[in-house]
Formats: structure tokens, C-alpha cells, sequence
């Protein structure tokens, strides 16, 4: 273990001798004899210098396929990051950091914490925000909890929304013994008038995405409207790069916000580690699940943050909790507050407009390609191009792949694409080059 054991050989001599064993051997007396490692030790190979294991380690990325052009989507999305988030939270003290235990030695990691709280507060217009799950999707999952009571029984989600999301929720919800009833789609978008005929007395909530999996814009303001006229709970999961632009879930009647934090500085990293991030009304504060950090002042009047309404997580009053997941993504979280610090509003507004621009100029050169769009209503970043024969599709992204180019990915009925801030106007009319020669 190297210096990695806090203890000198004097010390463990003395801890060994106040046991009553002469060796650390002795300690593992009743363990059966076959279970223990010989002389032999370990059957690993020697140890490598650090100049063999770099040129290994190199050698084994070099299989990785990296593409310039990445115009896919779907849940993960590759974003400029600022030189500055990695270079803050790369340092050691935060490279480490998970839950703070101990609230007095843990002040610099807590205040990140409640950095990122605020933030994602004043992005989605809610009033309290818990310090994050394990992704967007346990998010969405954490929130049916929230609502269920006795009466209320039943939860619903959009069949636009993420299918991983709703896979996600409907192992939760087969876990707690709740029904998930999926609304349909029409159009590319929720069928408002199924979502009325489906929500009934016992309706606890319903969850819309917002742009939905296939990019297109929901009318939230009137699903908030149907849900609350049932009595339900109105959930929102959303793209945090559009909350720069589009009203915030509060402004349209959302009771809780939910969503993915990955666009907000982290890697598309081969599907994570993600973070999810939620936010609700003071008046579900204490049904929230994760943790909250607030902020305080000390005897002396000095600012300081704790860890606060613990009492709802399952580790201080396991039979009433509102949720059984009590672990966060401390070191995500924080890269996500240095990425929204450092964009500040300005710059948050600036790629969403730039992500909203270069979809939509996209969208017009592959229509002019021989690709027209499968739905034709507003979108954000993403939308779906027709085309049915499945034979077609595979071409346009073999074709794309052989130029270096990740095409959308493939949906029923069409291709799904994605376009950031990252693609250059000379990518997008290549990519389409090569689509309209293809078609």
C-alpha cells in the first residue's frame, strides 16, 4: 500500500501486541488455510515503468475511433468546454471529492455544492435544488416518489420522452409497486388529448421532456394545464443548454425540473459518469430527495454551509424516506457550476442560440439533399429527418462514417440529428454533400 497505510511498522507492532497476535497473519487464523495467498503472492505480471505503461495505455487508445464531426445526440451531447473547468477541477483537493461527511473540514467542497444549487435554481426558475443523482435519468426516476401518495397512485410519462428515461423509471416503478402508464405521441410530439383521457383521480404526476427524444418543442404550458386540472404533479426534464433560451419549467407550471447535466461541461466520455440534476417549488422542499446544502453563519457571524434536512434520506429515518438513493456526483456537480460560472449567462445564451442556428441550417441542406423532415414543428438542437427503409439509413451513415463523420442516430422511421456550437458551417455542408451523393 505504500504510503497509502497511515501507520508505521512500530505502530502496527504495538497495535498487533495490545490484541494479543505476534502478526498480522495470526489476525486471519479461522480463515480455512487454502484461502490464503502463499509465497507465490499474486499471479500478475511484473510491474511496468511509467514510460512502458504511457506508451501501453497509448497504444490501447489508439483503437478508440475519434471523429471530427459528431452530429449525433440522443441523450449525450459533445459541447465547447472552457480550458478553465478542467484546470479547477482537476486540481487534487476536488478530483477526489465525494458526499462531505464531515460539514467543519468540508467547507470549500460544500460552498462548489451550493454554487451548483443555485445555478441550476436560477436556469430552471425553481426555488431549491438538491446537489445532484446519478444522471438524468435516476432524476426523472427520483421524482414519481415525490408525488405518489395513497390516493394518488398512478405515474405517466410521455412516450416522446428519452426511451432510456422511461426504461429507467419503469424499473423504479416495478420496484415500488406503482403503475407507469406511457402516453402516446402524435406528430412527433404528446398527444394532448390522450393525456387528458389518460389522467385520472388517482394520476400523481407526468413526466414531459422538453425538447422531447425527437427535438421537437412540447406546448408545456397546456400539458401543465391538463395535469394540474387532475390534480397531478407537472415534471419537467429538460436540456440545460436550452433553459438558456426557452422559458424555465416554472414559467410554464412545472412543479419539478429535472434533467441531465452532461451538456454543462462534461465529456460525452463514453456514457459517463453523468449527473443528475433537480429542482422543484418551496412547497416540495421536503419532499425532495439527494442531498441540500444551505448555507448558514457560524457563532462568529461567519458564512459557512452545512448539509441540511437530512431527515428525508434513508440513512436518518430509513422507514419514511422519500427516496432510497442518497449518493450524488460531487466532483460532476462541481463541473458543472465551474462550466456555468465561467459561460456566465451570456455565454449560455450564446451556444444555445448558436446550437438552435446550426440545426436548423442543417436541417434545410438536408432537406435540399433528398431528406426532408419527418416532424414539422419547432425544435431546439435536434430533429428527425424520414426516411423508412432501413437499407436507405444505413448507406447515409456508412457513407458519413467512412468520411470521419458520427451521423444521427437511427430512430423508427428516420435518422435523429444532433448539432452543436462544435460543428463548423464547412462540416455541416460536407455532411450533407455526402448524404445528398449518397441519396
Amino acid at each position: 500500500m505504500g504510503s497509502y497505510v497511515p501507520t508505521t511498522a512500530a505502530q502496527r507492532e504495538e497495535m498487533l501486541a495490545t490484541v494479543g497476535v505476534k502478526s498480522l497473519e495470526e489476525l486471519y487464523r479461522s480463515i480455512p488455510q487454502e484461502m490464503l495467498l502463499k509465497d507465490g503472492g499474486l499471479n500478475i505480471p511484473e510491474g511496468l515503468s511509467e514510460l512502458e505503461v504511457r506508451e501501453r495505455v497509448s497504444a490501447m487508445a489508439e483503437k478508440n475511433r475519434v471523429y471530427k464531426t459528431v452530429l449525433r445526440g440522443a441523450g449525450a451531447y459533445r459541447h465547447f468546454i472552457p480550458a478553465v473547468v478542467k484546470s479547477v477541477t482537476s486540481r487534487e483537493e476536488l478530483v477526489t471529492c465525494y458526499t462531505p461527511y464531515q460539514a467543519e473540514i468540508s467547507q470549500g467542497v460544500l460552498q462548489g455544492t451550493f454554487e451548483f444549487q443555485t445555478m441550476i435554481c436560477e436556469l430552471t426558475g425553481m426555488d431549491v435544488s438538491n446537489a445532484s443523482h446519478y444522471d438524468g435519468a435516476t432524476a426523472a426516476a427520483e421524482t414519481i416518489p415525490m408525488c405518489r401518495d395513497r390516493k394518488r397512485t398512478k405515474a405517466y410519462v410521455s412516450a416522446a420522452a428519452n426511451p432510456q428515461v422511461i426504461e429507467v423509471m419503469q424499473t423504479y416503478c416495478f420496484a415500488s409497486n406503482t403503475e407507469l402508464i406511457v402516453v402516446p405521441a402524435k406528430d412527433g410530439r404528446t398527444d394532448l388529448d390522450a393525456l387528458r383521457a389518460a389522467l385520472g383521480e388517482d394520476a400523481a404526476c407526468f413526466y414531459l421532456q422538453q425538447p422531447n427524444y425527437f427535438g421537437q418543442l412540447e406546448d408545456a404550458s397546456a400539458v401543465g394545464e391538463i395535469v394540474h386540472a387532475a390534480g397531478a404533479k407537472f415534471v419537467m426534464g429538460v436540456n440545460p443548454i436550452a433553459c438558456a433560451l426557452l422559458p424555465t419549467p416554472r414559467e410554464v407550471g412545472a412543479d419539478i425540473a429535472v434533467g441531465d447535466g452532461q451538456p454543462l461541461g462534461l465529456d460525452t466520455a463514453f456514457g459517463g459518469p453523468y449527473l443528475g440534476f433537480m429542482a422543484t417549488t418551496a412547497a416540495m422542499t421536503r419532499k425532495l430527495p439527494g442531498r441540500i446544502v444551505g448555507q448558514t453563519t457560524d457563532v462568529d457571524g461567519k458564512t459557512g454551509y452545512v448539509l441540511t434536512l437530512s431527515a428525508r434520506e434513508q440513512h436518518i429515518r430509513r422507514e419514511k424516506a422519500s427516496s432510497n438513493i442518497c449518493s450524488n456526483q460531487a466532483l460532476c456537480a462541481f463541473t458543472a457550476g465551474v462550466y456555468m460560472a465561467a459561460m456566465g449567462e451570456a455565454g449560455m445564451k450564446q451556444c444555445a442560440r448558436l446550437c438552435v442556428s446550426k440545426a436548423h441550417y442543417f436541417a434545410a441542406a438536408l432537406e435540399k439533399a433528398g431528406c426532408p423532415l419527418k416532424y414539422k414543428g419547432e425544435f431546439f438542437h435536434e430533429f428527425v429527418t424520414e426516411e423508412a427503409d432501413p437499407g436507405h439509413r444505413k448507406k447515409v451513415l456508412d457513407a458519413l462514417d467512412a468520411a470521419g463523420i458520427l451521423g444521427g442516430a437511427e430512430v423508427d422511421g428516420g435518422i435523429l440529428w444532433c448539432v452543436t456550437e462544435l460543428a463548423s458551417k464547412a462540416q455541416l455542408d460536407r455532411a450533407a454533400a455526402i448524404v445528398k451523393e449518397v441519396l
